[in-house]
C-alpha cells in the first residue's frame, strides 16, 4: 500500500494557495487540509505544522507573489500574510528574498502512514484489500440459469492478470499512473491521457539540515508547466530539495535509466506530448540538463539559500507524477471524474485525474466521490 505516488510524494500538507478560485482543486484542498489535521489528531499520526514561505528573489516576481496572496485569500486559506526581507530571515535565517508569502497553516506528514491508517479504517468497516491484482478485463456477468439474486446485485466481473475475479455492483477507480488505461479497458474515453513525469530530489546532508526550518518555495512562473525547485523538511528530520520534472520512460520508473518500450512508445506517439514539448523546448532542455548535473540543480537552490554547496547535497529519491495531458498539450489542472455508457460503463466512476494536492485533499475528495457515486448510481 502507498507504494507509488503516495509513498514518493513530498509529504506536504498544502494549504490551498495556488489553485484557481472556485475550482475543485482549491475547494477540496482547503477542506482537505483541515480534515487531514483533524484525522491525524484522532489517529495519533505525527505531523508538523512547520509553515511555508513562497519567496520572491527578483523584483519581477513581486507582482506575481501579490497576486498569489490575493488568490489565497479568495480560497479562504487561513493565516496568510506578506512579509519583507527582515521577517523572512527571522523565520528562515539562511534564506534570502525581497518579499515572501507566509503560510503558517502548511504542514508535513508521512502519507504512507496516513494511507495505511485509511486501509485499517476500510478493513474495520468490512472492506477487503487485494494487492497485486492487475486488472485485465471488465465485463457483464453471463446470466446464470438460476437467475440468482447475487448475479443481479453484482453483475460486473473484474478479472486480474492471474485469473482472479471480483463481482461488483458498481466500480470506483482511482488508478493514478494507470487511470487512462483502466478507463479505456472499461470502454470509456481515452482522454485525458496520462504522461509520466519523474521528479528527482536531492537531500541535504544531515549536518546541514539546520539551514532549513520550514517549506521554502519559489514564486510559480506561469510560462513554465511545473513549479520548480523547493526546500521540503521531512518528518524524519531530513530535508528534500527539488524536484525537477523530466519525462519518465516508464510509468513506474523511479530510476534515471528505467525504461519500458511500451510506456515510452505510448508517450512519444501522443500528439498532446509533442505540443507540450514544442511550447516548452528551452524549459525541457534545462530540466534534462539539471537531471544529470548536480551543480545546475544547486545553482537553482542558491537563489534562496546561498550557503548551499554541491558538497552539502546527495542524490535522493524520485517520484513519478501521473500527469494528465489533453490532446492540445495542456496539463489538465483540475480533478476529472468520468464514467461511460453501456452496461459496464454506466456502473463505473473513474477518477481520471487527481493531481497534487490530492494527498492533502484525500478526505475531501472521498466525500466528493461518495456524493458523485450516489448521484450517478442513484444509490
Amino acid at each position: 500500500l502507498a507504494h507509488h505516488q503516495s509513498g514518493h510524494n513530498s509529504g506536504v500538507i498544502h494549504s490551498g494557495i495556488y489553485y484557481t478560485p472556485g475550482s475543485l482543486k482549491a475547494k477540496l484542498c482547503v477542506q482537505g487540509a483541515a480534515l487531514c489535521y483533524k484525522y491525524c489528531d484522532q489517529k495519533g499520526i505525527p505531523y508538523k505544522q512547520c509553515g511555508k514561505l513562497i519567496v520572491a528573489v527578483e523584483q519581477d516576481e513581486i507582482p506575481r507573489l501579490k497576486a498569489l496572496y490575493e488568490r489565497g485569500l479568495q480560497n479562504n486559506v487561513p493565516g496568510l500574510k506578506l512579509i519583507g526581507a527582515k521577517e523572512i530571515q527571522e523565520k528562515e535565517p539562511f534564506c534570502r528574498g525581497l518579499m515572501a508569502l507566509d503560510s503558517p497553516y502548511t504542514g508535513i506528514v508521512d502519507y504512507k502512514q496516513v494511507a495505511q491508517s485509511y486501509a485499517r479504517d476500510f478493513q474495520e468497516a468490512g472492506g477487503t484489500i487485494l494487492t497485486d491484482f492487475e486488472v485485465t478485463d471488465m465485463e457483464m456477468a453471463k446470466e446464470s440459469s438460476a437467475g440468482s439474486q447475487d448475479g443481479l446485485k453484482y453483475p460486473v466481473i473484474v478479472r486480474s492478470k492471474k485469473g482472479q475475479e471480483v463481482s461488483c455492483g458498481h466500480i470506483l477507480t482511482c488508478a493514478g499512473l494507470h487511470s487512462d488505461r483502466l478507463a479505456q479497458l472499461s470502454g470509456c474515453s481515452p482522454q485525458p491521457r496520462i504522461v509520466p513525469f519523474r521528479g528527482d530530489y536531492l537531500v541535504l546532508k544531515p549536518e546541514k539540515s539546520y539551514l532549513v526550518k520550514g517549506n521554502i518555495y519559489p514564486v510559480p512562473n506561469p510560462r513554465f508547466p511545473f513549479l520548480g525547485f523547493h526546500f521540503t523538511p521531512r518528518m524524519d528530520g531530513s530535508v528534500w530539495l527539488g524536484p525537477n520534472a523530466v519525462l519518465a520512460f516508464k510509468r513506474e520508473g523511479y530510476k534515471l535509466l528505467d525504461f519500458s518500450p511500451g510506456d515510452f512508445l505510448e508517450a512519444v506517439t501522443y500528439s498532446g506530448l509533442w505540443k507540450l514539448v514544442l511550447r516548452n523546448v528551452s524549459y525541457g532542455l534545462g530540466e534534462l540538463y539539471r537531471a544529470f548535473s548536480l551543480g545546475a540543480q544547486v545553482r537553482q537552490l542558491q537563489r534562496f539559500i546561498p550557503e548551499v554547496t554541491t558538497s552539502d547535497v546527495l542524490r535522493g529519491p524520485s517520484g513519478v507524477r501521473a500527469q494528465a495531458l489533453d490532446s492540445e498539450g495542456n496539463l489538465v489542472d483540475d480533478f476529472v471524474f468520468d464514467g461511460g455508457s453501456g452496461a459496464v460503463g454506466s456502473r463505473i466512476l473513474h477518477v481520471r485525474n487527481a493531481p497534487s494536492p490530492a494527498a492533502t485533499s484525500s478526505l475531501a475528495i472521498a466525500t466528493a466521490i461518495a456524493d458523485e457515486a450516489q448521484r450517478r448510481f442513484q444509490l
